[in-house]
């Protein structure tokens, strides 16, 4: 997911997740975990809407293993490279369901991390609260568009080693969360705009050039 095009901050409150929750710990040493990943990592180029990879559900990660630890690290790379906040394997043309974070919540604390097989839980309809703000995607460069979801998320799926975790999120950390499981099922945010403002987001992609390096589509 790419940065917010603004720095104001999305209203969501605080993250509802206490220790002893079973939520992932993934804001205690987030900068030292995300230093250490990227520096391992390469950077890739990012893949653009229209790549087929990122048109369909992607593959269940099935090996835990070494290779799966370094494709972690190229994202991570690949995700600072891009300025971005979170990034999911077929946006550097992988085919598995696995992506990584490192994005903020409503109160400035960073979160850093990594799910694997990510499935995102459904609220009971009492608990979703629409949070209608400015999305940006690494996939569709330099667009920004409004779009509604829920201000809170819990995804539960696996790390790189194949534990079972969840992790929840609040405003923007939600959000990502929820663009970020969205993609690995092969929906981009566009998808869930209206004719229109999807038009106005490829209108913008095309008339501006990304800071970062793209894979061009044949």
């Amino acid at each position: 997911m790419a940065q917010q095009e603004t720095d104001q901050r999305i209203d969501g409150g605080t993250s509802v997740a206490e220790p002893g929750d079973g939520f992932v710990p993934d804001t205690e040493d987030a900068e030292a975990r995300e230093l250490a990943h990227r520096e391992r990592g390469t950077s890739r180029p990012i893949t653009v809407v229209g790549n087929p990879v990122l048109h369909k559900e992607c593959q269940d990660v099935t090996e835990f293993g070494d290779e799966l630890a370094a494709l972690i690290d190229d994202m991570f790379a690949s995700q600072r490279t891009a300025e971005g906040v979170g990034l999911a394997a077929n946006q550097i043309g992988v085919d598995l369901k696995v992506f990584v974070y490192d994005c903020p919540d409503d109160d400035g604390v960073r979160h850093v991390g990594a799910v694997c097989n990510p499935v995102l839980e459904e609220l009971p309809p009492g608990e979703r609260v629409l949070d209608d703000s400015n999305e940006g995607c690494l996939s569709v460069p330099t667009a920004y568009a409004s779009l509604a979801r829920p201000d809170y998320a819990v995804v539960r799926g696996q790390d790189a080693l194949g534990n079972p975790i969840k992790v929840a999120g609040t405003g923007y950390f939600a959000r990502c969360l929820q663009h970020e499981t969205d993609h690995l099922y092969g929906y981009l945010y566009i998808d869930r705009l209206s004719k229109r403002d999807r038009k106005d987001a490829l209108r913008q992609m095309e008339e501006n050039t990304p800071r970062y390096e793209v894979v061009p589509n044949d």
